[in-house]
């Protein structure tokens, strides 16, 4: 047998090694954390507007430098509606949004469900409990009467199961070929609760990160009920309103600190916002990550991740460890959380991104929607 003589030096020398690599590792975690998307068409493409890194650019280099009352420097963390301080001392949340969805109807909803419940969810993840609705239309010249009447209804039946009404709006026609049928643009109001705050501000190291229900139902209903894909599956849309579910969830875990609703995007792009705005890294467990077998195996035969495919029904929820069980409990005893899971948790290093633990042992970073697999799905 063959006497081992340690070297310290080769010791050293290795350990170097490995801290130059890991360094080097960092380094490039940090370029890529620190890199922003740049706005670099000369015209508007579809992909912006599918809520990934062309929307966000386009928000930084359009709509921020006129709009935001922030710093020209820094930009704000983007919410799904505006909070406005009253005189009286209450708080209001604000939010408008379009819906372009085609088909107008799809298996579980239709454009005018998405209308009322999307507005209704934007104003429940500010914490705010809704009050009310406008809606505008932009139709197109032959559109027939029982498609509108058809939809229409929809928006009503949609509002009055929620106990949010529709008070207010305004109609407009357009062209023949102009409107793919019909577009429909909602503004809705609500009051937060004195003492109730979310923001990604508050999300701290340690913080759990859970899901209300299965990822990416509502994009690939749309898709495939557009029959462009010769795909056939039993697959309906999500699309539901959140307010009821995120009072309970804030009753039994009222330091919940951060909510999201995952629709354009999906749950890769909204987690990636939580990571920028909160400068924390987001953990998600792939073996946890909750998906229907048949959008599974639809996004498998499409080439899509159901990380970014959208949801109409469900949100992402950032809550402390100690209240996290409790919070589960409640959003499963509720029909729109029932499929309530755990799904990551906050880390501190390296901030800024998104990381999957796969279900193989390794680790990959989640960007942020590039491009627009599934165009105007809302």
């Amino acid at each position: 047998m063959t006497d081992t003589v340690h070297d310290p030096a080769a010791g050293n020398a290795g350990s170097t090694a490995r801290a130059d690599r890991e360094a080097a590792v960092f380094g490039r975690i940090e370029a890529f954390r620190r890199r922003r998307p740049r706005l670099r068409e000369d015209v508007v493409t579809l992909a912006h507007g599918a809520g990934g890194k062309a929307s966000a650019a386009l928000l930084d280099a359009v709509f921020l430098p006129a709009f935001a009352q922030a710093a020209p420097d820094e930009r704000p963390p983007l919410t799904d509606a505006a909070v406005v301080e009253l005189p009286s001392g209450e708080r209001l949340a604000f939010s408008t949004d379009s819906y372009v969805v085609k088909p107008l109807r799809f298996p579980g909803g239709s454009a005018g469900h998405l209308a009322v419940h999307g507005t209704i969810n934007d104003l429940a993840m500010m914490g705010a409990r809704p009050a009310a609705i406008s809606a505008a239309f932009v139709l197109e010249e032959g559109l027939a009467i029982d498609v509108l009447r058809a939809v229409v209804a929809d928006m009503a039946e949609a509002a009055a199961a929620a106990g949010v009404p529709v008070v207010t709006g305004d109609t407009k026609v357009v062209d023949r070929g102009a409107a793919d049928g019909m577009y429909i643009t909602t503004a809705g109001v609500g009051l937060i609760p004195a003492g109730r705050e979310l923001a990604a501000a508050r999300v701290a190291v340690g913080d759990v990160v859970l899901a209300s229900g299965t990822m990416g139902d509502h994009g690939t209903a749309v898709m495939l009920a557009r029959g462009d894909l010769a795909l056939e599956a039993d697959i309906e849309s999500d699309t539901a309103p959140l307010h009821e579910l995120v009072e309970d969830l804030l009753a039994a875990a009222p330091d919940t600190r951060w909510l999201r609703d995952s629709t354009r995007g999906g749950v890769g792009t909204v987690c990636n916002e939580l990571a920028r705005d909160a400068d924390v890294t987001v953990v998600l467990e792939e073996a946890w990550l909750p998906v229907r077998p048949a959008v599974a195996a639809a996004c498998e035969l499409l080439g899509i991740d159901p990380l970014y495919v959208a949801n109409e029904g469900k949100l992402i929820a950032v809550v402390p460890p100690e209240q996290a069980d409790a919070a589960l409990v409640a959003m499963q005893a509720h029909p729109q959380g029932s499929g309530a899971v755990r799904v990551g948790a906050i880390h501190a290093e390296p901030p800024g991104i998104v990381v999957l633990r796969t279900s193989m042992g390794g680790t990959r970073i989640v960007d942020m929607l590039v491009g627009d697999p599934l165009p105007r799905i809302c």
